[in-house]
């Protein structure tokens, strides 16, 4: 872990710099037992000021793909109501997060879950969210059938959603749409979860990158069990899954994300694998991690794909997820853990922690379970206590 040094010796360095710049002025009550004493970010990012020129942190910046509302729901036996999914989703977006998985364009005899996503679809465009930064929405389209309906729901609001190219020249005001797909690393996962091949998911898979680009917005590709299958073991073939990512690039698809779907994943072979993405010339910016941690090692691997230049990760808040077609795998890395590991290192999400904390504690009771976040019951728990002892 040799290469993480230099990112821990960033975060011990401001919190120095915040000890020697700190006033003496103090924060209102409201303020003081909500993020200060969270993350990384109690003491401030100087990096803003003077202390930039001295030591830069140009690499700093993490993105956080929330999937809470797609991939955390979709596992769920409970019926959940529309109104509890829009009002996740919009909680989220003021918490600062960019990217939001909000849907699944997938047949509801297979998936039960996803059977709202046409009206979260259209209630994202006909209504302006508030958000505290610009936000891209997205929904997976498995097939040329999922395609097609979330092409007729975004022609029937012209105007209403960013194209790529307007994202890219800086508009905003409106948000931004992706269609993704879900790839196999493994054959029998692809039968059992698509069933057919991994040849035919790609020519499947070709139609939909196509569409989105036709309709000018992004196309996101998930490869899934990358770092073990339920069927197969852990040995999974890290050139193959090179070889899968590369042909998804070259379909146009703008980024992939490795998903260790059972959460077999260790620290060796998240670095094999990366290690084989860059000989396969895939860089590391095109690359998003996709932890589960059904094991307790989807911060450790976070930690391998941090040294090796990753800084796009996808979380859940609270915990959640799941896959129906994985046995045994719990949920996502919790985007409370995520957010406060990531922060602790020096690197920005631009997540407020204590809110994604309080949403990861009502989405858990709204679904009548446990809520996963060490992080997020810690938070709540120190906040509690503050409460109590400044009253």
């Amino acid at each position: 872990m040799a290469s993480l040094r230099p990112i821990i010796r960033s975060a011990r360095w401001r919190v120095a710099a915040a000890a020697t710049t700190k006033t003496t002025t103090p924060f209102p009550v409201a303020h003081h037992l909500r993020r200060r004493f969270a993350t990384a970010s109690d003491v401030g990012n100087p990096a803003a000021g003077e202390g930039a020129a001295q030591h830069p942190h140009s690499n700093s910046k993490v993105k956080i793909v929330e999937v809470g509302p797609r991939d955390g729901l979709q596992n769920e036996k409970k019926s959940i109501p529309l109104s509890t999914k829009i009002e996740l989703i919009e909680r989220l977006a003021k918490t600062g997060v960019s990217f939001i998985e909000a849907g699944s364009f997938v047949s509801p005899k297979w998936v039960p879950q996803m059977d709202h996503s046409s009206e979260i679809l259209e209630h994202i465009l006909a209504n302006k969210i508030p958000s505290a930064v610009p936000i891209t929405y997205s929904f997976l389209a498995p097939n040329a059938k999922g395609v097609e309906n979330a092409t007729a729901l975004l022609k029937s609001h012209p105007g209403a959603y960013l194209t790529e190219a307007e994202s890219f020249s800086g508009r905003s005001g409106r948000p931004a749409v992706e269609l993704a797909v879900f790839a196999a690393a493994t054959e029998s996962f692809s039968q059992r979860n698509l069933n057919c091949d991994i040849a035919t998911s790609l020519e499947r898979f070709g139609d939909v990158i196509r569409g989105a680009k036709q309709l000018g917005i992004r196309a996101r590709a998930y490869i899934s069990v990358v770092l073990g299958c339920p069927f197969e073991g852990y040995d999974v073939n890290p050139h193959r899954v090179a070889e899968i990512a590369t042909s998804l690039l070259e379909m146009g698809a703008d980024e992939i994300s490795l998903g260790d779907t059972t959460g077999m994943g260790t620290a060796p072979r998240t670095q094999e694998l990366l290690r084989c993405m860059a000989a396969a010339g895939i860089r590391s910016e095109d690359i998003a991690m996709h932890f589960h941690d059904t094991y307790g090692q989807a911060l450790v691997n976070t930690a391998i794909a941090l040294e090796r230049g990753i800084r796009t990760f996808d979380s859940a808040v609270g915990g959640l997820g799941g896959c129906p077609y994985s046995p045994g795998a719990t949920g996502n890395v919790a985007t409370e853990n995520m957010v406060y590991f990531l922060e602790s290192l020096g690197m920005e999400t631009g997540i407020d922690l204590d809110a994604m904390a309080d949403i990861g504690q009502w989405i858990t009771q709204e679904l009548g379970k446990p809520n996963d976040s060490a992080v997020g019951k810690a938070v709540l728990g120190a906040r509690r206590r503050a409460s109590e002892t400044a009253t």
